[in-house]
């Protein structure tokens, strides 16, 4: 009998093991991946079958749990009669933009429905102090409200000034909100903050909570990984800085100090950034807090100089699917003279590869700035897949030498700028909840070429020809995790 037990169980895990596997080939055709992405998952599943199974059931489905998911589709329709008062006050709107940018504002008018908006105040930011400081001082000049999202807010140094000034601000009557993703900032969750804030009055959300239970319910690596402030409905600050001091953060990871951009500005952009803080906090709370309704031609900009426009895109479930994508290659593709890259991760797709390569191979000058040690090892090695053709079609790749460089921008001919929180990598582009501004402004461009410059200051040009003799295992290394690639 128990021979029998035995075989019995033997067939059943065999049959079972069968059932998951035809099960997830069909999702694997049925949602139409691209074919990289198909061919390693088939690989993975069939070299690793227990790793590659355990491994779709974390990462291969895109799947936020029926409330959220059901809110995801929902948000939308929901807020369309804020978003046509809106698009009715002209004042705002540019509608002419520079050669370079009209094909990108084209595309985001097409697909978002808006015009871009009129810049008023814009300013870049680099240096953390100030960057806090900054944030400090405008937290303490709130009037109304402050809403608050980050990937990590790691307790210590800088984050407790911040948190301090918004318990401070919390305490006079303002209305704060702080949405901070569960895995980001789980040192944030297990600190005595979060629980200091709320008995303060601030409403602290922790975002697509991470625990053994919902594994299976929520898909594990889908994170918030935006990074914005907003005050007033009027001032907001985005890029790629998290809410942590770079003199304290990951200080054992021997890659340096973190560097960072980040952009503040103020005008009816506010807006367009409130709806989708809004869409943010009802898929995680239910709730739903649009921002106040611009009154018909009475919105004034401060400046009185030439504004230049924004556009504001937003990606994650329930936002236009692939816009980052789509945006990233309509820039490289509108380039005409020069083409930089900042990110600190660089695991394109198979589009944007080939689309850097022709910008290249067209006369551009195009120069990609990384960060020369990195804190993953995985895109470390799955990045240097990619060099040689890059180096081939006359990419200039530079190794930043002074820390990590986290920002991320992309600046077109000095006049189109797009600046925010997703790497170039497949999790940014394709999963996860990122923000990136879209910038036509030639001051803004100028300013951002400056700060370009510096990091090529302090970084090594890859020479083609050394990189060419590197050795045989490098050369597997970096193919064995390049095929891993789609799954990044």
């Amino acid at each position: 009998m128990t021979t029998l037990y035995m075989t019995l169980l033997a067939w059943l895990l065999f049959l079972g093991y069968w059932i998951i596997v035809i099960r997830i080939i069909f999702c694997i055709l049925t949602k139409r991946h691209s074919t990289p992405s198909a061919i390693s998952w088939f690989l993975v599943i069939y070299i690793f079958p227990v790793i590659g199974i355990v491994t779709w059931l974390f990462f291969g489905e895109l799947y936020l749990g029926r409330r959220r998911f059901q809110l995801a589709n929902q948000i939308w329709s929901k807020t369309n009669l804020w978003l046509i008062d809106f698009k009715s006050c002209d004042a705002i709107f540019e509608k002419k933009n520079s050669d370079v940018a009209t094909s990108l504002f084209q595309l985001c008018k097409h697909r978002q429905g808006l015009l871009g908006i009129k810049c008023d105040q814009l300013k870049l930011l680099t240096n953390a102090k100030e960057i806090i400081n900054t944030v400090i001082h405008d937290i303490y000049l709130a009037r109304n409200n402050i809403e608050m999202v980050f990937y990590i807010w790691k307790p210590g140094g800088f984050a407790d000034d911040v948190a301090n000034a918004l318990i401070s601000s919390a305490k006079r009557g303002i209305h704060c909100r702080l949405m901070l993703d569960s895995a980001g900032s789980v040192d944030f969750f297990r600190s005595k903050w979060a629980k200091i804030m709320r008995n303060s009055g601030i409403q602290v959300v922790e975002a697509l909570k991470i625990n053994i239970f919902r594994i299976f319910i929520n898909r594990f690596d889908l994170r918030q990984h935006r990074k914005v402030i907003l005050i007033d409905n009027y001032i907001t600050y985005t890029g790629s800085m998290n809410l942590v001091d770079p003199r304290l953060f990951k200080k054992s990871s021997g890659v340096g100090q973190w560097i960072d951009l980040m952009a503040r500005i103020e005008g009816p952009i506010a807006g367009t950034m409130g709806i989708i803080y809004s869409c943010d906090w009802e898929i995680e709370t239910g709730k739903k807090i649009l921002p106040k309704k611009l009154k018909k031609n009475k919105v004034i900009l401060k400046s009185k100089r030439k504004h230049g426009s924004i556009q504001v895109i937003a990606s994650g479930p329930g936002f236009p699917k692939n816009m980052i994508h789509q945006a990233l290659l309509t820039a490289i593709y509108a380039a005409r003279k020069e083409l930089i890259i900042t990110t600190p991760y660089l695991v394109p797709s198979d589009d944007l590869l080939y689309a850097i390569c022709t910008a290249a191979q067209r006369g551009i000058e195009v120069s990609i700035i990384i960060p020369k040690y990195n804190d993953s090892v995985l895109v470390t090695w799955a990045s240097r897949a990619f060099f040689s053709e890059l180096l081939e079609a006359g990419v200039k790749i530079y190794l930043f030498e002074k820390g990590l460089l986290h920002s991320k921008s992309v600046l077109v001919d000095k006049q189109l700028s797009l600046i925010g929180t997703a790497n170039l990598d497949m999790r940014s582009l394709w999963l996860n909840f990122e923000i990136t501004l879209v910038i036509d402004n030639g001051q803004f461009g100028k300013d951002l070429a400056s700060i370009q410059y510096e990091y090529i200051s302090h970084s090594r040009l890859l020479d083609k020809k050394l990189w060419s003799t590197r050795s045989n295992w490098n050369r597997i290394l970096e193919n064995f995790f390049y095929f891993f690639n789609p799954l990044l």
